[in-house]
């Protein structure tokens, strides 16, 4: 900033110090504006916004003290040199604490005085303007790396949960649909915005872990043999395990050996730690009788038994390599029965309030071989 572009503001009740302070600095090569009062000088601040404001303390109609506590107010990176008589002490710390970044005393014997203390003022604003424009493109570019990197985990999120719907390819949009209505109920049931974002993202995952399962057990057309529904059950640890701390493979078996590991993940990534928690607890029951933990409650997170609603929902109304799609009565009343049972009655009421909402999701995502129909 050179000086010709710098606009300076001197507010004195006193003519002939006013204009002596104005001639000075306009030889320097300042462009200056004079006000003869305080509120005179507030308008004129307002009008011009200058880059430094020179201000007396005693004057009419609004003082020194006043004009600086509105300037601080209004534009607190202004810089304001007080130029007052009153040579009080108290006058020049109650200045300092009204905004005021330096004093001159009157009458000024040297003016290259005033001139000394309106250059520091000046640079100082410049150093300040540099800094927060270093800070505020400091914030943009951490915000950026962030934003990449955020999204960069959620791609690879979509791509895990693509590729368990390929291993179970029969499920189709299955995924997709579950994370929709999940979010939906989540909304329902009041969690926040935020909440429900990443339920949507994290609940297609919930079953990532059948990429462990063999396929002559995962695609098999009739029932399971006791034997191959215990291997069938490991998928939520498996699931885990993929989405688990980096490490050994026994490491991370023993870590989702605790329903807590996936809230305690060294990463502190919250969306991470909502997939891990989805894959290992979606098969947990309001009653106890789930897997793999046989958690009973309100002790499954939430987020959990939402999932676990709505994965049996769809489930019941799609095609399995071992059934049909069960007709929406049959698969209703199959909900109705495990309300207070399988399901957390509370969800499954906010279930039941939703149905027009949830058959349009499952409309808008049907599955390719549904279409047409």
């Amino acid at each position: 900033m050179t000086a010709a572009s710098v606009r300076i503001l001197t507010i004195d009740d006193e003519d002939m110090i006013r204009e002596t302070i104005a001639v000075y600095l306009e030889n320097k090569g300042f462009t200056v504006f004079e006000a003869a009062n305080g509120r005179e000088g507030l308008e004129r601040f307002l009008a011009e916004r200058p880059d430094l404001v020179l201000v007396d303390l005693r004057m009419p109609e609004m003082d020194g003290l006043d004009v600086l506590a509105r300037i601080r107010d209004i534009a607190p990176d202004t810089p304001t040199i007080v130029v007052s008589g009153t040579g009080v002490l108290r006058d020049a710390i109650e200045a300092i604490k009204r905004g005021a970044w330096d004093y001159v005393t009157k009458p000024i014997q040297d003016m290259d005085v005033l001139g000394l203390a309106v250059d520091k003022a000046l640079e100082r604003a410049r150093l300040l303007r540099e800094n927060k424009a270093y800070q505020e493109n400091l914030e943009a570019l951490v915000h950026e790396r962030t934003t990449e990197v955020e999204n960069t985990r959620r791609q690879i999120m979509q791509r895990l949960s693509r590729a368990a719907e390929f291993k179970d390819n029969e499920t189709g949009r299955h995924v997709v649909r579950v994370g929709e209505i999940s979010a939906l109920i989540g909304r329902a049931v009041g969690l926040a915005a935020e909440e429900c974002d990443m339920l949507r993202e994290c609940a297609p995952l919930h079953d990532l872990g059948k990429i462990g399962i063999p396929d002559a057990i995962l695609l098999k057309p009739g029932p399971l043999t006791a034997g191959e529904w215990e291997i069938m059950k490991r998928h939520c640890l498996f699931g885990c395990e993929i989405l688990g701390p980096l490490g050994s493979l026994e490491d991370a078996k023993a870590w989702c050996s605790d329903p807590l590991a996936p809230t305690r993940g060294k990463d502190h990534n919250p969306l991470l730690n909502l997939a891990r928690t989805l894959a290992l607890l979606h098969h947990e029951r309001w009653d106890g009788q789930g897997y793999p933990f046989g958690l009973q409650g309100e002790n499954i997170p939430l987020e959990a038994r939402i999932v676990s609603v709505v994965d049996v929902y769809d489930a019941l109304r799609s095609s399995r390599s071992y059934k049909k799609p069960f007709s929406e009565e049959e698969s209703l009343e199959i909900m109705r029965e495990g309300a207070g049972t399988r399901f957390d009655p509370e969800i499954m009421a906010v279930f039941f309030a939703h149905l027009d909402a949830i058959r349009a999701i499952r409309e808008k995502w049907k599955d390719e071989e549904d279409k047409g129909s």
